[in-house]
């Protein structure tokens, strides 16, 4: 319990302020920010290596977490295309 609480507080200061526009998130190309469940695997391989570089490893995370908020977008624009106007 103790360790996923010290994920948590490292994913909340990790986090950026939220702007005030709501609909941001649907047109931020910016992956999105660092969760719990990235932060213990970016923390795995640093103290149980893999045969992978530190570069790799965090090309590797970049590119997941941009294929994560293109998922995000997807979805939004997918529920907002299905919304009733009016």
């Amino acid at each position: 319990m103790l360790a996923l609480a010290f994920l948590t507080a490292l994913a909340a200061d990790a986090a950026p302020q939220r702007p005030a526009d709501a609909h941001y998130l649907a047109r931020s190309r910016d992956p999105i920010t660092l969760t719990v469940l990235e932060i213990r695997h970016l923390l795995a391989a640093v103290f149980n290596p893999p045969a992978v570089t530190a570069a790799s490893l965090l090309h590797w995370s970049n590119w997941r977490r941009r294929h994560q908020a293109t998922a995000r977008r997807s979805h939004y624009r997918r529920r907002t295309a299905n919304e009733p106007s009016g």
